[in-house]
């Protein structure tokens, strides 16, 4: 394991030039103090998790100091926010660090974000505040633990800064890590500047870096453009199977990496509702939990229409043509693996259809079912979970099809059903009320919620002693936060 000091850089982004980002420092926190980190992110750059507690760390990851091989750049890049594009924005809080590389031979980006004023602000102070930092480290942690591809969080620096919002709260910084923090939006950004060249090498940088086995493709470009599809459809099929909203599925949101990040107004459905809008700021509902499909589509186009230069129309609107059969094939495949099957049946889609639509209209928590069905054999489990549905004879009738449908799956025991559906069924996600609790906390200087909350998310899957109450259906309070872009 190594101490802070060891660490070793590579600052491939930062190489292509000022084209493609300025050089700033970060602005230093008032009295930085660490309020959680994640010895799992830490493992990530071989870092020992004990250096999270030395005053070093939080010097580091609050701006007061920098590696002497750290060059912290922000990335500028454009982005469709909620459909209308914005020609130029960029990192306004955020910086890269550096990219750091492991024993492993990985490149990790070190994105420090509440870094202060870029010449991206914007009219903006440059700040995120403690509870918005907070949730996107929880968030990152959690969904990388539920097996949906994520930027990951170091650590979140809490510190006396006054940040001013809606009122005025503490500013703080938020330390994530991902291979790369390329999005659609760069591309775009170069595309609609008309600066063919810098749009060149920023395809060859994310094609040469991060799709490699591309480059034996008989059209490189096209090869990687497929792969960026199939990712994404891939982690949006996984967010609607677990009942993820991101929320602000901008352009500039969207990773080359097919990965989530840039967290805002995120959450996690509690009663299930395919129509769920959990950023209170989407009016016409965008961005609703039942629209992430035909967006991400929507995204995909965009990028493809940037790709122009390199692709050739017809075969863009063909790769593109792959995204939804994709996005099926994973969703099914991860239902089937949630209902307990392990075989493939055509009328499955069928029945998870009518499953959904009846807790739709019973306000049935999306988690909890899952979970709940998995505890012993199909007949007694339904029985138990019937009393949650109002139309008593449609669940029957659903039930009765269930039982059916693994009886012709296979025939192994209620032992091994249960520790196949466990595993793929959570206990615990990141309900908007936990993350609530664990900010009122921090706020008033108590972080031991926080740190206890992203312990137990880090094991979703494993029903841990004494912590039941995180397992438990949100009270009606907890139901109905409302959550902004605001941070």
């Amino acid at each position: 394991m190594k101490a802070l000091d060891e660490l070793t850089f590579d600052n491939r982004f930062a190489r292509l030039g000022d084209a493609f980002s300025t050089h700033v420092l970060p602005e230093p926190l008032d009295e930085p103090r660490l309020v959680v980190a994640s010895n799992a992110a830490m493992a990530l750059l071989d870092l020992d998790p004990a250096v999270a507690e030395t005053p070093v760390f939080a010097e580091l990851f609050g701006g007061h100091k920098l590696w002497a091989e750290a060059e912290p750049r922000a990335m500028v890049y454009s982005g469709h926010q909620f459909g209308g594009y914005t020609p130029q924005l960029g990192d306004g809080r955020g910086l890269l660090l550096g990219e750091v590389y492991n024993a492993a031979g990985e490149h990790w980006d070190l994105h420090l974000k509440g870094a202060g004023m870029t010449p991206y602000s914007r009219m903006g102070d440059g700040r995120a505040v403690l509870r918005s930092s907070i949730r996107e480290f929880l968030a990152s942690e959690a969904l990388h633990a539920l097996g949906i591809p994520s930027s990951r969080a170091l650590c979140v620096i809490g510190s006396s800064t006054p940040v001013w919002r809606e009122k005025q709260e503490r500013g703080a910084m938020v330390l994530r890590l991902a291979r790369s923090h390329i999005r659609f939006g760069h591309f775009e950004y170069f595309y609609y500047t008309k600066k063919p060249e810098q749009q060149a090498e920023l395809a060859e940088h994310v094609l040469n870096l991060h799709y490699p086995e591309c480059r034996e493709q008989p059209e490189p470009y096209l090869a990687m453009f497929r792969e960026i599809i199939e990712r994404n459809a891939e982690m949006i099929a996984k967010w609607q199977a677990y009942g993820f909203c991101h929320g602000v599925m901008n352009t500039d949101n969207m990773s080359i990496l097919g990965i989530t990040f840039d967290f805002g107004p995120f959450a996690f459905l509690d009663d299930f509702d395919a129509h769920f809008i959990c950023n209170h700021s989407d009016h016409e509902g965008r961005y609703s939990f039942s629209n992430q499909v035909p967006i991400g589509r929507w995204n995909l186009s965009a990028l493809a229409q940037a790709l122009t230069p390199f692709i050739s129309v017809d075969a863009l609107k063909e790769a593109l043509g792959l995204y939804l059969p994709l996005y099926q094939a994973h969703y099914l495949d991860l239902m089937r693996r949630r209902l307990g099957l392990t075989t493939a049946e055509e009328e499955d889609q069928t029945l998870v259809e009518r499953l959904l639509k009846l807790m739709q209209n019973s306000g049935v928590d999306y988690t909890l079912f899952f979970r709940r069905l998995g505890d012993e054999s199909p007949a007694p489990a339904v029985a138990r979970l019937r009393d949650d549905f109002v139309d008593l004879a449609g669940f029957d009738a659903w039930a009765e099809l269930y039982k059916a449908r693994v009886a012709r799956d296979g025939d192994d025991t209620e032992a091994q059903r249960r520790e196949r559906m466990h595993a793929v069924n959570p206990l615990y996600i990141l309900r908007n009320y936990l993350a609530q609790n664990a900010i009122t906390a921090a706020e008033s200087g108590d972080y031991s919620e926080v740190r206890r909350l992203h312990e137990v998310l880090s094991k979703p899957f494993e029903e841990q002693a004494g912590m039941e109450q995180y397992a438990q259906r949100p009270p009606d309070w907890g139901k109905h936060l409302e959550i902004s872009c605001s941070s």
